[in-house]
């Protein structure tokens, strides 16, 4: 290359290098302008790219106050249950229930012996949060009824469609409730509870299945110390099939201190653990089953025998919110999907159906995709803008205190209990946090000292996102003392 030739190229990198510090140098004036100087160094000293936040913050009766990459859809992790609940308490409101009965053709016709005249139905509502000893109950009014002997059990689960899903897919932790699978025959959230009772006199951990069904059994131990409690012990667990029983081998070490404890794990998928379920309950209460349980239709002439009505939904989302359940969440969506399309309701017409909600009450939803509903999405997007434009329509809305007292609150209980602390800001903030690999999200209203409430929303997604908690706790802080 000559050198009249190697000038201009040269002189056209030296313009491109200073074009990209100068817009370097504005985006950080950008920010620095957008967030109080008290902020922007608390979120300098995160070292993360300021390409990677996205934060609104909004008076709630009045206007924003920083605004930084509000329309960049982002992963918003375990804040997208927000999107759902909300989506749910406005369309279905807070009083709404889930029914699930039993049901038989021509209605209760029972024979000397006790036996039912036909298959037992039960009609699956999608209950989020039905117990085993509420599943037990219904079963015990069928025995008080008369009922001894069933040849067969139909489960009708057609107000959803085909929404299982492996729960091994999401990270290849199978056995983890937070990956459980949507049903609408789920009972007790498809989990077994491993219970570790301590035995001082031999000095081990005695290891108990909750609810206790058959071909399920526990091999391993955890081992034994003698050191002071340092918080919840953390046991390994690995579920595998040998043959038609399913083992669950145990590892870890727990002190004695600490005292009983229990674990939750996913033993079996939710159809297999509502089989095993029913079987168990309904032979201790003395109760017979001549053939299967299978999957089928209600016909059009049978009649209810009994049947159990839920918690309301103002309660539920208390736990999806508080707890970030996930399965729950994923419920939700699910049932909106079916009360406003019919049944059959999948994640897509679920998700189809809050959008449309969203719609109505003019949020921005442009980027967004909503997905499962419940944040365990590698897919899932939203803009910090839109977010806050929806937590103001709540704000605005009837049901605004069942969906505030649905969030964790600072320094109080759920997610947040062992965050912000401070007096000036426990109990001033009620939040939704999120979290995954590469995502950090916090959302939600803050009450100032000056008695005005604040919208917030924060987002970071980096593989370095977890930095941004003192940055998320900090501007908390700043709102709680305004």
């Amino acid at each position: 290359m000559t050198a009249l030739m190697a000038k201009p190229v040269l002189n056209r990198c030296k313009q491109l290098a200073l074009a990209a510090l100068l817009a370097a140098q504005g985006a950080t004036l950008a920010l620095a302008q957008a967030l109080p100087p008290e902020l922007a160094t608390v979120w300098g000293a995160s070292r993360l790219p300021q390409s990677a936040l996205s934060i609104v913050v909004d008076e709630a009766d009045g206007a924003r106050l920083i605004g930084v990459n509000a329309q960049e859809p982002r992963n918003p992790a375990s804040v997208m249950k927000l999107v759902s609940t909300w989506a749910g308490l406005s369309a279905l409101g807070p009083e709404y229930t889930w029914r699930t009965t039993l049901m038989a053709q021509g209605g209760l016709q029972v024979d000397e012996q006790g036996t039912l005249k036909g298959p037992l139905y039960i009609k699956a509502g999608g209950d989020p949060f039905l117990t085993v000893p509420e599943l037990w109950d219904m079963l015990r009014e069928l025995r008080l009824r008369g009922v001894k002997n069933l040849t067969e059990v139909v489960v009708d689960r057609s107000i959803f469609g085909n929404v299982t899903i492996n729960p091994g897919d999401f990270d290849n932790a199978g056995d983890r409730p937070y990956n459980a699978s949507p049903d609408a025959m789920m009972v007790g959230l498809g989990a077994s509870r491993l219970v570790f009772q301590p035995d001082a006199q031999a000095r081990k951990w005695v290891a108990i299945v909750d609810p206790p069904l058959p071909g399920v059994r526990v091999q391993g131990e955890v081992e034994w110390s003698t050191a002071v409690c340092p918080g919840s012990p953390v046991v390994g667990t690995q579920v595998a099939h040998e043959g038609r029983d399913i083992v669950i081998r145990v590892s870890g070490k727990a002190a004695a201190s600490c005292g009983e404890f229990s674990v939750y794990r996913l033993v079996h998928s939710q159809t297999e653990f509502f089989d095993k379920l029913f079987r168990s309950l309904w032979r201790d209460l003395g109760g017979t089953l001549a053939r299967d349980i299978r999957t089928g239709r209600v016909p059009g002439n049978a009649q209810a025998i009994t049947w159990h009505d839920s918690r309301s939904l103002s309660d539920l989302i208390r736990i999806i919110n508080k707890q970030s359940n996930n399965v729950m969440a994923r419920t939700i969506l699910l049932t909106v999907g079916a009360e406003t399309s019919g049944q059959g309701a999948t994640v897509a017409s679920g998700e189809r159906a809050v959008m449309s909600i969203l719609a109505r009450q003019g949020v921005d939803t442009r980027g967004w995709v909503v997905d499962n509903g419940s944040g365990l999405s590698r897919n899932g997007r939203v803009t910090a803008g839109g977010m806050a434009d929806m937590l103001k329509v709540a704000w605005r809305s009837n049901w605004m205190p069942e969906y505030i007292s649905s969030f964790a609150i600072s320094g109080v209980d759920g997610t947040v209990r062992g965050r912000l602390r401070d007096d000036e800001v426990q109990g001033r903030a009620h939040l939704k946090t999120g979290t995954l690999r590469d995502s950090r999200a916090l959302a939600g209203y803050v009450l100032g000292a000056s008695g005005k409430r604040y919208i917030v929303v924060m987002m970071v997604n980096d593989e370095r996102s977890a930095a941004a908690r003192p940055f998320f706790d900090a501007v908390v802080k700043w709102l709680a003392v305004r």
